[in-house]
């Protein structure tokens, strides 16, 4: 995806979706605010940039000498994100309570294991998958600002609902409400 344009549009798609490290940014903005929760961008960020390279690099070759392998890792994504939610879920009762920020140890795993990395390293980052590294520096680099956007604006949302609410209820019913699909507890 080499076009500019293209490029910005899709990375803020796919960064502004919900999903587990999202949720884990706006519960912590519930949770604790803005200035507590601060230190967690970095973590995404590391965590996106570590997986996209190991995922160009080292397992894209791999991917693309076997279409198994490629199969096998779209199953385990979808396996991921089903437990991911399930976790989510099930913590999200247990985070009512809680005043202190998600760690950025837990930012950094999620982001790693995100499903949303392959999707940087395989299609919206150009020429990783050559490994033409100088022309895709200026696109890691867009990426990395693009990243730190929309890990404020998650944190923010969170602290805006935290701020709106007054209450401590936030974190839990964020985790909750920013995962489609789940079902309560039985």
């Amino acid at each position: 995806m080499t076009d500019p344009i293209a490029f910005i549009l899709a990375c803020m798609a796919v960064l502004f979706v919900p999903g587990p490290t999202n949720t884990l940014l706006a519960t912590s903005g519930a949770a604790c605010g803005m200035r507590r929760s601060l230190h967690l961008p970095a973590a995404e960020l590391i965590g996106y940039t570590i997986a996209i390279w190991a995922l160009a690099l080292l397992v894209a070759p791999v991917v693309h000498a076997s279409p198994l392998v490629s199969k096998a890792l779209r199953l385990a994504c979808a396996g991921y994100l089903i437990w991911s939610a399930i976790h989510l879920w099930r913590e999200g009762a247990n985070a009512l309570t809680s005043s202190e920020p998600v760690s950025f140890q837990r930012v950094l795993v999620v982001t790693l294991l995100n499903p949303k990395g392959l999707l940087f390293a395989f299609v919206i980052i150009p020429h990783l998958s050559q490994r033409d590294i100088p022309a895709a520096l200026p696109y890691l680099a867009v990426h990395a600002l693009i990243t730190l956007a929309a890990s404020i604006s998650w944190i923010g949302f969170g602290a805006l609902i935290r701020a709106g609410a007054r209450t401590r209820l936030d974190a839990g019913l964020i985790r909750r409400v920013l995962i489609p699909g789940a079902a309560p507890e039985i």
